[in-house]
């Protein structure tokens, strides 16, 4: 949804066709495959100036310090994230992480902790915090903080339209 979002503000995204949208993600999922490898290879960052990424919280510490990034941070609900992953994971007939939901939880939180911390740190990088369920209950204030954030105050009426609540179906 924040893709959407900030699409819908005029910043393009850098995105590929790797992974077409289906019956769990409707309106598309807005990756670039390269970016999934930024560990072992950031080359496609030359491509990226101007656009917005969409970028595993995992991957944050392997982007080269030679740049300047605005991150978007999106917090869900683990419980619900969680539940779409297994959703996600059946339809698609892939087995997933075989471990107990609470594992997972703790895993998740943990790696975002850790990436908050580290972002803290980082003189290069400039955060805000976004709350799904706030983005959903109040697209045009979440829609105005982002707009600000990323230096498209005048925007902020687009991208809070562009918040389809009929996909938030995993809630907890």
């Amino acid at each position: 949804m924040m893709m959407r979002m900030i699409v819908a503000g005029g910043i393009p995204a850098l995105a590929d066709d790797h992974r077409a949208p289906d019956q769990d993600n409707p309106l598309g999922y807005y990756e670039f495959a390269a970016a999934k490898a930024t560990q072992s290879d950031s080359t496609w960052l030359a491509l990226a100036k101007g656009k917005v990424v969409k970028l595993v919280h995992v991957l944050l510490p392997s982007l080269p310090k030679t740049h300047s990034y605005r991150v978007v941070m999106l917090h869900r609900n683990l419980d619900e994230v969680v539940a779409s992953q297994h959703k996600m994971l059946i339809r698609s007939g892939r087995e997933g992480a075989q471990l107990p939901d609470a594992t997972l939880k703790n895993l998740f939180a943990a790696q975002m902790e850790t990436t908050r911390k580290w972002l803290e740190q980082q003189p290069n990088f400039q955060r805000l915090d976004v709350h799904y369920d706030r983005v959903i209950s109040d697209p045009i204030g979440e829609a105005t903080r982002v707009a600000n954030f990323l230096g498209i105050a005048d925007a902020a009426p687009q991208m809070a339209a562009a918040v389809d609540q009929s996909l938030y179906r995993n809630r907890r």
